[in-house]
């Protein structure tokens, strides 16, 4: 699955929160989006999933035009969200939360199939299978948020802030098990993320965010030796601060 985005704006009345960002996203591949609180990466996300109008600009999904598209739609399409926050649903179970991926899907025994495997690789979601979703941890939470997006079987899934609030040992799984679900299925990913130094890891290209606009682009390799991206979002210097978009 192919992803081309064109001269996208997003707006919320007078704030301007995304402004003509184009990139792409091939079938199979890891892209990170980067850039400070404010920059415009969640707004992209949503607009990318329909759950906000995009101003201007186009978004092409295996050379579809899904602009326009409602939300539910672009699930049929095997486009997935995981937001930021994680989102579950707390009122109610580990297993209902997880049923709730697969609203869209009709294919009864394979949805049961792969709810098995999602417990077989998260123990700790099996054992609280029939538990409400709020007693979990934030890793927990996460895993859960990740497994419910599997459930909607996207072809490209994209992530808000995986590793936001979680610990470095968690954080290490999320980014382990993310980059598993692209070897072992070949899934395409857009990784929103502010921990750049394992974005850069996972990534096989990505894409840097400054108040809506895009700034910079290229290989990891690339971004790392950048000393402008280095100096901002690699330790040398704090970030400057962006206005919220």
């Amino acid at each position: 699955m192919r992803l081309e985005v064109n001269d996208l704006h997003v707006r919320y009345g007078r704030v301007h929160a995304v402004r003509g960002v184009s990139l792409t996203v091939e079938e199979g591949e890891v892209v990170a989006v980067l850039g400070a609180n404010g920059a415009g990466k969640s707004s992209l996300l949503k607009a990318l999933m329909g759950l906000e109008p995009a101003a201007e600009g186009r978004v092409i999904l295996d050379d579809a035009d899904i602009t326009r598209w409602p939300t539910s739609r672009r699930v049929r399409q095997h486009l997935a969200l995981v937001p930021e926050g994680r989102r579950i649903v707390t009122s109610l179970t580990v297993h209902e939360n997880l049923l709730m991926g697969a609203f869209a899907r009709k294919d009864v025994r394979s949805v049961d199939a792969e709810i098995a495997d999602i417990y077989s690789r998260f123990p700790n979601l099996a054992a609280r299978r029939d538990a409400f979703a709020s007693v979990l941890s934030g890793g927990e939470q996460q895993m859960l948020a990740i497994g419910r997006g599997l459930l909607s079987a996207p072809k490209l899934m994209m992530l808000d802030e995986p590793s936001l609030g979680l610990s470095p040992r968690l954080t290490n799984e999320v980014f382990a098990l993310i980059g598993e679900l692209n070897r072992s299925r070949g899934l395409a990913i857009l990784l929103v993320e502010q921990n750049t130094h394992k974005a850069l890891e996972l990534a096989h290209r990505a894409y840097v965010l400054e108040l809506g606009r895009k700034v910079m682009e290229g290989l990891p390799s690339k971004l790392r030796d950048d000393p402008s991206l280095r100096d901002a979002y690699l330790g040398r210097a704090e970030p400057r601060k962006h206005v919220a978009g």
